[in-house]
């Protein structure tokens, strides 16, 4: 089963900063599609961002576009999620998983895709 670790999360003002991190146990995350994804109370999990395999080819959701970027550090095994500007809406519980390599049209994961981790909460308040 795979594993995830995502940290990084915490509580932040309006306009403010935080970058999340997203370890994998056990393999190597460099060869593989990977997005995040989040989940506000009461709503459905969303896609946040993807970033391909080898070709980098990154994918975002419109509502973080020019706010959120995602990366790889191929050094550490992770995929980090550098957020900044975030803002009230933006508060959930946020995921990382493995995605199809089909970033470049879509970001979402597999049906049936049960290896969520933990997660790590992202609170955004005044």
């Amino acid at each position: 089963q795979l594993q995830f670790v995502e940290s990084g999360g915490g509580s932040v003002q309006p306009g403010g900063s935080l970058r999340l991190s997203c370890a994998a146990s056990g393999f190597s995350l460099r060869y593989h599609a990977v997005g995040w994804f989040r989940q506000a109370p009461g709503k459905k999990r969303e896609a946040v961002s993807c970033i391909a395999d080898s070709s980098g080819t990154t994918n975002y959701a419109d509502s973080v576009k020019g706010r959120f970027t995602i990366s790889r550090d191929n050094v550490k095994n992770t995929v980090d999620l550098q957020m900044n500007g975030l803002k009230p809406e933006d508060t959930a519980i946020y995921y990382c998983a493995l995605v199809p390599d089909q970033v470049w049209r879509i970001c979402t994961v597999a049906p049936g895709y049960d290896d969520w981790g933990q997660g790590t909460q992202v609170t955004v308040s005044s």
